[in-house]
């Protein structure tokens, strides 16, 4: 499964989506559990993927140089925002399967919300990285009201990253039109995408686009049983003072407490949470849910009429990926491609499939 490790509350960026650091009184700001405790439970499992989390987590780097060195797991990650990648050795970012990167897609929107001059840090990380020899490269982008899904989408692919991959600034931020934002530009910049990865898988090649691939992943192979993330059933969140929580931005609420690291903890049935509206949808087997977070807190954040206007951007986006469902599977069954080649596990990397 996947372990989400803090390494820190902290963060040296303050984005306008997030604010910056955790309140060092709900997610101290240094571990301070005893982390052989930690790597106990992380042992005991033998498919046991460990991505950093933070925070930054790369303010912390001894803590991430002492658990490579001392835990034994099966993959090795960090979600990091690219600023400060020189303060890890380059021995360690070799070990890494898979480094995310924050960056949401051309430099006017990455600035806009990061800070000036973001956005030139985190590709000169990105090149210092392929450089030193790491494989797998992920965009993880924030998508807001200044976003062009498919000119930013195609800007970060051309940049050199393997996958691209993103979340909608929707629930625990400020509410906005998402619906008309969502009509006139993210739904349209979606059916260009799809058409883009259908165009290019015609000709063998797999876009690293990871909603578009997680979603037809589930059309041609496995479906999701809950949200894609795995968060509480397929994943936890290990928290600086040693809480195990389902989900990593879920750190103040105790519905989210699965237990910690001195005691151990019980991982959610994902079914007892998941609403009727979820539990009868078309298009579970592509969704799961969406996202365990604003399944139990979004209609606090945006009411009713916000969770719904999130579900039909989310059903709009998995009906258009589908309809591209019939080629695909005919370009499988050509030879065109392997089936193989579009078995994507979100798990394995620690991205969204559903935004």
């Amino acid at each position: 499964m996947l372990w989400l490790v803090f390494t820190t509350g902290a963060c040296n960026l303050r984005c306008s989506y997030c604010g910056g650091s955790f309140n060092p009184r709900i997610v101290p700001w240094r571990v301070s559990y005893n982390p052989v405790r930690l790597k106990e439970l992380i042992e005991g499992d033998p498919e046991a993927v460990v991505v950093f989390y933070g925070g930054e987590p790369l303010l912390n780097p001894r803590f991430i140089m002492w658990m490579m060195d001392n835990v034994k797991a099966s993959r090795w990650g960090i979600q990091t925002n690219g600023t400060l990648t020189e303060l890890l050795p380059a021995s360690y970012w070799r070990r890494m399967d898979t480094v995310l990167l924050s960056i949401d897609g051309r430099r006017g929107v990455t600035d806009a919300h990061r800070g000036v001059g973001v956005y030139d840090r985190v590709v000169r990380a990105l090149r210092r990285l392929k450089a030193i020899g790491v494989g797998r490269v992920i965009a993880r982008m924030a998508v807001t009201s200044l976003t062009d899904i498919y000119l930013d989408v195609t800007h970060l692919l051309d940049l050199g990253f393997n996958l691209v991959h993103w979340q909608l600034d929707v629930i625990w931020d400020g509410k906005w039109d998402l619906l008309g934002w969502a009509r006139s530009s993210y739904l349209p910049g979606i059916r260009r995408l799809t058409q883009l990865f259908v165009g290019r898988l015609r000709e063998g090649v797999v876009l690293g686009i990871v909603p578009i691939l997680g979603v037809l992943s589930a059309y041609l192979h496995k479906p999701y049983t809950g949200p894609p993330c795995g968060a509480g059933y397929r994943s936890v969140a290990v928290s600086t003072d040693g809480r195990v929580l389902a989900c990593p931005i879920a750190v103040r609420e105790d519905w989210a407490n699965l237990g910690n690291v001195n005691l151990g903890f019980k991982m959610m049935n994902i079914e007892d949470h998941l609403p009727e509206m979820c539990r009868n949808c078309e298009y579970r087997r592509y969704c799961g849910g969406r996202c365990l977070y604003a399944i139990k807190e979004g209609e606090r954040y945006w009411g009713v009429d916000g969770v719904k206007a999130v579900d039909y951007v989310t059903r709009e986006t998995i009906r258009i990926i589908l309809e591209a469902g019939p080629e695909v599977k005919e370009l499988v069954d050509r030879g065109v491609v392997k089936a193989s080649d579009l078995y994507y596990d979100p798990i394995l990397d620690s991205t969204e499939v559903i935004p």
